[in-house]
């Protein structure tokens, strides 16, 4: 008898998994312990085993595919059996074995399949798998494909680059778990469309594919023909793995540049004319523009008309500057674009006040210099305060809080977050378990994530998860200022420079180092008197280094 197995539910937060890839294959043989395929959760990509032993009979989530918890994963039974009352989404007797029901966390109904997967599944060629806009971060809800890496007719191997997206976090490659032939692009490049949303067709090379993209509502993006892909892939000639795009030069060559990196150029302000391409055929890629030196570059000056001397020197008329109007529209970024949003829905939705006080900062620096001293030591002022702040949320854990419409959640846990500024925006990776880490840890984990921050190389995971954030815009010279809270978070501090200055010590005015931080709070989550409480005895850890060394 047929048994149904469904998307578990494999850490207390999940909601929807995605299939990374298949250790099975429809067909094959299942025993009992049989790993069949790796899940990638909110949280790690994990091994998926049987509880069931028969015939790998139907594969609902094609590898790479996302589908909600309880969604039809596969269904394993008798070699042979038939299976369409399944597939058709109507109750069966073969009811999910216990041991499924334990795994997804004892779900009580009959899993339906969802329309994302099973009614395309159920009626692809064989060999034939359906790819959709990946959710490569935990807020991503829709993504840009920046450059396609393959083109129709392409053969593709499993751990082939497909794509470079841009997502609301970074822009990161996507390759593929399947291997085939590239039949179709359902997002071309610079386009943008939902998760979920129809991304490719990958099979083998020749398979008749009419239909399938006009019958996929997963996403309901924009798509485009395969046979107009095709013509057009045809017709450009080119046999290069990169897509390329040619740009006239000013002595009448074509500049070979991929869409990338002619991206980048035109966001930096660089002219290809001045690039030298290091790919195939001479290409620029994305590495030449970011290696590109600026002072090679000719600067663009926006051409400025000269005034007539008649106009200017008229006697009966007052002098005006004569010039050009010139704006420049950049467009925006799936990273501006979430910033944007998220950043709003903070303010408009969250109560926001703001908490100040002044920290005397000289102890601060006899201690730092003290602990650089060290070999291989490097700790700075930034790391010194996100030790303060994780030791003092232990002591205020309503610091440590996220507001629920009914209820209040208290962590117990410190997962610092540290906003970096990346050349798209910001980004916040995060910190886990920062109250159980040394100085020098801290120290060296936030240069390590900064640095890979602003080469787009951090995972989705080390950006999410934070519980508190702090906010540093001291080394720019910024004395104090006011951020918008990272919600969930209800708490975020703005740390300022360090500035000396006159101050009252013993009754005497004497030259000291002090510094400004600000704590912006959720009122719904933390009164004011709370968040008073926290940053006295922040400062109490700041102005005494030695306590934070206990």
């Amino acid at each position: 008898m047929a048994t149904i197995i469904t998307m578990p539910r494999l850490s207390d937060t999940m909601t929807e998994g995605t299939v990374a890839t298949w250790l099975k294959k429809v067909g094959d043989k299942v025993s009992e312990g049989d790993i069949l395929a790796e899940i990638e959760t909110d949280k790690a990509t994990m091994e998926f085993e049987s509880f069931n032993e028969g015939t790998l009979l139907h594969i609902g989530i094609p590898a790479g595919e996302t589908a909600p918890v309880d969604s039809l994963l596969a269904i394993i039974g008798t070699e042979g059996e038939d299976i369409s009352a399944l597939l058709a989404g109507k109750p069966a007797d073969a009811a999910p074995a216990k041991e499924e029901t334990k795994v997804t966390e004892e779900t009580a109904t009959t899993p339906e399949v969802t329309k994302a997967t099973a009614p395309v599944t159920a009626s692809l060629p064989k060999g034939v798998v359906v790819i959709t806009m990946p959710r490569l971060s935990d807020t991503m809800t829709e993504g840009t494909v920046a450059t396609w890496l393959k083109k129709v007719g392409d053969t593709v191997a499993e751990g082939d680059i497909l794509a470079e997206i841009e997502t609301d976090k970074a822009t990161m490659e996507f390759e593929s778990f399947n291997e085939g032939t590239l039949l179709y692009v359902g997002i071309e490049e610079g386009n943008t469309a939902p998760v979920d949303s129809l991304l490719a067709i990958i099979g083998p090379a020749g398979t008749d594919i009419s239909g399938i993209a006009e019958n996929y509502k997963a996403g309901g993006a924009p798509q485009t023909a395969p046979a107009v892909t095709e013509e057009k892939e045809v017709a450009s000639n080119e046999k290069t793995t990169e897509p390329i795009v040619q740009e006239p030069s000013t002595d009448g060559q074509r500049i070979l540049a991929s869409p990338l990196a002619k991206k980048i150029a035109s966001d930096k302000g660089i002219q290809l004319t001045q690039v030298k391409g290091s790919g195939e055929n001479g290409r620029i890629v994305k590495s030449d523009i970011e290696n590109f030196t600026p002072q090679t570059a000719a600067t663009p000056v926006p051409t400025t008309a000269a005034p007539a001397k008649t106009e200017t020197v008229a006697a009966a008329k007052p002098f005006v500057p004569a010039g050009e109007v010139f704006t420049e529209e950049i467009k925006n970024s799936q990273m501006r674009k979430i910033i944007a949003k998220r950043l709003a829905e903070s303010l408009f939705t969250a109560p926001h006040y703001n908490l100040v006080i002044e920290v005397t900062m000289d102890e601060a620096m006899k201690s730092r210099a003290i602990i650089n001293s060290v070999p291989d030591t490097k700790v700075s002022f930034n790391d010194m305060v996100i030790k303060a702040c994780a030791m003092a949320l232990k002591k205020h854990p309503k610091i440590n809080s996220q507001w629920r419409e009914d209820s209040i959640l208290i962590n117990h846990h410190v997962n610092i977050g540290v906003a970096v500024a990346v050349e798209d925006g910001l980004v916040v990776p995060v910190l886990r378990f920062t109250d159980a880490m040394s100085l020098s840890q801290i120290g060296g984990s936030v240069r390590d994530l900064a640095g890979r921050a602003k080469n787009k190389k951090l995972l989705p995971t080390e950006m999410e998860g934070s519980t508190f954030t702090v906010s540093n815009l001291g080394m720019f010279g910024i004395t104090e200022f006011n951020s918008i809270i990272n919600q969930p978070n209800s708490a975020i501090l703005s740390v300022g420079a360090i500035v000396e200055k006159p101050v009252v010590k013993n009754g005497q005015i004497v030259v000291g180092n002090t510094m400004m931080l600000s704590l912006a709070c959720d009122h719904r989550t933390i009164d004011g008197a709370t968040g008073a409480q926290f940053l006295q005895t922040l400062k109490q850890f700041i102005e005494n280094p030695v306590t934070m060394l206990a």
